[in-house]
């Protein structure tokens, strides 16, 4: 399909703890699902309305797939920026599914009803972070893991 490749952004709710296994490798790799939940308002009612809920596999790599191992559970909400690949197969009883999964750049916890403690990691083996810090913070209270440093100090603006 022609969105395969194209970045995307969601916000919602994890519906599963991460999963995190190693590849043969050795690359961390994390995969979770995110639920995302649409509301619109009914102007004849005056009402919110729920729409079908959208669902989305993600899968982290590398540092940030720890990260997110140990940061994100089930009902966090969450922010995942990524590539999107649209994956079309059969099931066993010969129906024809189509699964939506993203690649994660980015996960973040979203902070508009929580709050989050992040604890800036080191680099560990593995990579997956293309030279740069990745990871996200944690919802449920939990510390997050590290912050983009960007290579400054922690007592130097990044600007």
């Amino acid at each position: 399909m022609a969105v395969n490749g194209a970045q995307i952004t969601i916000v919602g709710n994890a519906t599963r703890d991460p999963e995190l296994r190693f590849s043969n490798s050795g690359m961390a790799v994390a995969s979770f699902s995110v639920a995302v939940n649409f509301r619109k308002m009914n102007r004849t009612s005056n009402e919110w309305e729920e729409e079908e809920p959208s669902f989305f596999r993600v899968s982290c790599f590398g540092d940030m797939a720890e990260n997110v191992a140990e940061s994100i559970t089930k009902g966090s909400r969450v922010v995942v920026v990524g590539r999107i690949r649209i994956r079309e197969y059969d099931t066993q009883d010969g129906e024809r599914r189509t699964s939506v999964e993203i690649s994660a750049d980015e996960v973040a916890p979203s902070l508009r009803w929580a709050t989050a403690e992040v604890s800036r990691t080191e680099r560990r083996d593995g990579g997956g972070g293309g030279g740069r810090s990745s990871g996200g913070g944690g919802g449920g209270g939990r510390s997050g893991g590290g912050g983009g440093g960007g290579g400054f100090d922690d007592d130097e603006e990044p600007f």
